[in-house]
C-alpha cells in the first residue's frame, strides 16, 4: 500500500496546503537561474520584480488549498496510481510569459517544452487523484508554467517576454511527480516554505510511490 511520511508540523495544523507538480533536476534549474542573474536587478516602471527562489521553482499540475490530514494517505495512494498510467517524457524550460497578460503583467513564467498531451494527462490524473480522495482541487485552466517572478502592481512586460523568449534549456527526462507541501510564512524573508512529501513515478508498477526521507 502507497504510503507518505506526514509533513513535519501537521500534528499543530487539521490542514494543509499542497500542490502535484514537476521538479526540474538542479542542472536545470542552474542553467535557468545564470540565464536570469545579470537580469534581476532590473526595474519595471521604477518598481523590482520579486524573483522566486530556484529551490521553489516547479511545474504545477494541480492545487489544493486545504488537504485534511485525514486524506493524505488516500491522496498520495491515488496520485501514485495515476502517475503509474503515465509514461516518462523528454522535457526542456524555454521561452516564457506573462500573467494575466503582457500588457499587465503581475507574473513571469518560464515555459516548458514537453509532449503537452501527456503533461496535460498527468494534470489531469493529479487532479481526478485528489478529487477521488475527496481534495478540492483549485479548478484554473492548466497552463504548464514555472513562475519565476512576481510584482505587486500589474506593469507592461513585453521587454522582459523577448528576453525569456531567448531562453532555451537542457533536455531532461521527467521521471515523477511529487506532492508539495506549502507551509506559508515558515520560509525565508517570510515566503512559503516548500517540503516534498511523496513521490510518485510515471509509470511505476502498481502505482507505487516513495515517501520522502
Amino acid at each position: 500500500m502507497a504510503r507518505v511520511t506526514s509533513p513535519r508540523g501537521c500534528h499543530t495544523r487539521a490542514v494543509t496546503r499542497m500542490f502535484v507538480a514537476v521538479l526540474p533536476p538542479p542542472e536545470v534549474l542552474e542553467h535557468l537561474e545564470e540565464f536570469l542573474a545579470p537580469r534581476q536587478e532590473a526595474r519595471v516602471e521604477g518598481r523590482p520584480w520579486r524573483w522566486t527562489p530556484v529551490a521553489q521553482w516547479h511545474v504545477t499540475l494541480a492545487f489544493m488549498e486545504d488537504v485534511p490530514d485525514r486524506a493524505l494517505d488516500t491522496l498520495v495512494e491515488r496520485l501514485a496510481v495515476a502517475a503509474s498510467r503515465r509514461r516518462p517524457v523528454q522535457a526542456r524550460l524555454a521561452g516564457g510569459g506573462a500573467f494575466p497578460d503582457p500588457s499587465r503583467a503581475k507574473l513571469l513564467f518560464a515555459g516548458i517544452e514537453t509532449d503537452p498531451v501527456e503533461l496535460e494527462r498527468m494534470a489531469t490524473g493529479a487532479r481526478h487523484a485528489a478529487a477521488g480522495a475527496g481534495v478540492e482541487v483549485d479548478g484554473q485552466r492548466f497552463r504548464p508554467h514555472l513562475t519565476v517572478a512576481r510584482i505587486a502592481r500589474a506593469v507592461e512586460a513585453t521587454r522582459w517576454l523577448r528576453v525569456l523568449d531567448t531562453y532555451a534549456g537542457p533536455t531532461w527526462t521527467v521521471e515523477e511527480v511529487v506532492l508539495v507541501a506549502s507551509h506559508l510564512g515558515e520560509g525565508p524573508g517570510g515566503r512559503a516554505r516548500h517540503e516534498v512529501v511523496g513521490t510518485c513515478p510515471l509509470g511505476a508498477r502498481e502505482g507505487q510511490s516513495r515517501p520522502r526521507p
